[in-house]
């Protein structure tokens, strides 16, 4: 009786830890979802408009954080992929614009220009670019350098987004503009695999593109009011339609297959078909070794931007998004055994401002050029004329550390003159020199912030902060995110999948930590740069 006791107890106890095992066993395919500019309040906001399989498939049956955000001032695409893929503030992973100022050529230098490497395709191609300038490992990178067997493919619109996501590893793939077809760099691939060449010879991105853009619900249905380019808005409750005009913000036609792609909802459309694609011919997920798929839907961002938040057109592609979500998740549920070894996380790069145009007084923009011209007008006033500023990207003033050189003027003193003097012009707030980045320490607020994204050898001169809901004055541009206020900041976050348990969870998430996170449920080292605090994930 004693030994039958015994083996009962030890049977249970094995069974407790295989149990325990199972549950936080390395999933077979990850999946990371990125929809670029999606607000951190959008899935609430539009939920009754979904489907019950789409977004509210992992609202419902995942682990929900929602108060995850990035806690720096970029928060534009490149700068917050990089941080999503490597676990690293801007001020540890380097990517702090899509270009900068070298100091000593005073020329602009691109993040992902390459003049050594070439556009692959069946056909031809367009642009030069590469992994080179990043600095800091990914997610995908760590992934490979553990498990080299793991197949690895990241996919986007724009080759910026999948180039920072993915990093120097995998299979790397986005919209040719020229085609609209799938195309690579050489630095991953000397030639295209014959299935992606025969996949844009039989021009499928084409045929998904839509010629009419019509609402998928009825109008009523529909929470937003401004209208730009949808046709056939009805209302049968009079609700109230605010036709916006569609130019100049309006440009290209919808026979033009790429500006689909870029302005329609085609364009996740054409990016999931894709995905489904990739997953299918590569077997992703069908043996022990985790495989992964980053998927960056820029097209999100760019109707955003043009159309703004508060359009029915940026709604409309949600509620299609969602839609298309619903038809993904049941595929990527048939590619694994179990539902613990599939993990899904979706996420957003940033939020996005109002537009400056949402309310029926205009807000007044920043103007880049004009602030340009006259910063460098006034230090030409107090120092002689030349050409004193080099450029201004993404809020920071890049000044021309060679001509002060020449005259004799110290870097510190200079800097000093013209934070002192932005401070003056419309819509700024703060201006911080590159010279306190670099000799003090900001433990909170604002200026945490403005150090967190600070980067001593990409960084500018004077970094700017523009006031609350103030953009830069761009043309077909109505909302734009690089801020660091809550409505850029703050984005949505849902783990689903390998066993972790639904859940929704209200502490406080900083982005670094989401690579650290999915580093500990592939049960793998972290990417090296990786400084995110360990979330606790709850399992079933």
């Amino acid at each position: 009786m004693k030994i039958l006791v015994r083996y009962i107890f030890i049977t249970a106890l094995m069974l407790g830890y295989a149990v325990a095992a199972i549950a936080q066993s390395s999933p077979r395919l990850v999946v990371n979802i990125v929809v670029s500019s999606m607000g951190a309040n959008d899935l609430d906001r539009y939920a009754n408009n979904f489907s019950s399989t789409g977004f509210r498939r992992l609202i419902n049956g995942g682990q929900r954080f929602t108060n995850a955000s990035y806690n720096y001032m970029q928060t534009t695409t490149p700068v917050s992929l990089a941080t999503l893929t490597t676990g690293a503030m801007p001020s540890t992973h380097g990517v702090v614009a899509d270009r900068w100022f070298d100091y000593v050529s005073n020329k602009p230098v691109s993040l992902i220009d390459d003049t050594k490497e070439q556009s692959v395709n069946y056909s031809g191609g367009s642009g030069s670019y590469s992994p080179r300038n990043l600095i800091a490992q990914t997610l995908s990178d760590a992934l490979k350098q553990q498990h080299p067997d793991s197949h690895i493919a990241t996919i986007a619109v724009e080759p910026l987004s999948a180039i920072v996501m993915a990093g120097h590893s995998g299979e790397v793939y986005w919209m040719e503009s020229l085609q609209s077809s799938w195309t690579t760099s050489s630095y991953y691939s000397k030639e295209l695999p014959k299935w992606i060449a025969d996949y844009n010879y039989d021009d499928r991105n084409e045929d998904l593109a839509i010629k009419r853009w019509t609402p998928l619900l009825p109008y009523d249905n529909y929470l937003n009011s401004q209208v730009s380019v949808i046709e056939d808005i009805q209302s049968k409750t009079n609700k109230r339609i605010v036709h916006v005009q569609d130019t100049p913000l309006a440009k290209g036609t919808m026979d033009d297959i790429y500006y689909q792609m870029c302005y329609t909802p085609t364009g996740n459309s054409a990016m999931l078909a894709f995905a489904r694609e990739l997953v299918t011919r590569n077997q992703m997920g069908r043996d022990e070794v985790p495989d992964m798929l980053n998927i960056v839907l820029d097209t999100p961002r760019m109707i955003s931007n043009r159309f703004g938040p508060e359009s029915v057109e940026y709604e409309d592609m949600l509620y299609r998004l969602d839609r298309d979500l619903e038809t993904f998740f049941s595929f990527l549920a048939s590619q694994v055994e179990s539902p613990r070894q599939l993990l899904i996380v979706l996420t957003s790069d940033h939020g996005t401002s109002p537009s400056f145009n949402s309310q029926a007084e205009p807000r007044e923009r920043f103007n880049v050029r004009q602030a340009e011209v006259i910063t460098n007008a006034f230090i030409g006033s107090q120092y002689g004329n030349g050409e004193w500023v080099l450029g201004y990207v993404d809020r920071a003033i890049y000044l021309n550390h060679n001509l002060i050189m020449d005259k004799g003027l110290t870097l510190e003193k200079v800097q000093n003159d013209v934070a002192t003097f932005v401070m003056q012009l419309r819509g700024v707030s703060q201006a911080v020199t590159a010279e306190a980045m670099r000799g003090s320490y900001f433990g909170s607020g604002y200026g945490r912030k403005i150090q967190n994204g600070f980067y001593p050898r990409r960084s500018g001169d004077v970094v700017i902060n523009l006031m609350p809901e103030w953009i830069e004055e761009r043309d077909q541009t109505r909302s734009m995110s690089g801020s660091m206020y809550r409505y850029d900041c703050q984005v949505p976050l849902i783990i689903y999948g390998a066993d972790c348990q639904t859940t929704l969870r209200e502490e406080p998430i900083d982005m670094t930590s989401l690579a650290v996170a999915e580093a500990q449920i592939l049960g793998i080292t972290a990417p090296s740069a990786a400084e995110g605090e360990k979330i606790t994930i709850i399992y079933k």
